[in-house]
């Protein structure tokens, strides 16, 4: 419940922010951050198959 308190209260400080800026900066900021998790995603889906912990391995 904590979580989503801190996660409602971060939201609105991140859409308050968005109102205030030009368009092109927050388009900028999510091609930023999309990219910053797409990546993100990537290592991660990497790690795993190189460690054997893939779907197929959770699953025995």
């Amino acid at each position: 419940m904590l979580f989503l308190i801190a996660a409602l209260m971060l939201l609105g400080v991140v859409l308050g922010t968005v109102a205030h800026v030009a368009a092109p900066v927050s388009l900028g900021a999510t091609a930023a951050i999309a990219g910053w998790l797409l990546l993100f995603a990537v290592r991660e889906r990497h790690a795993q198959t190189r460690r054997g912990t893939g779907r197929q391995e959770r699953q025995r």
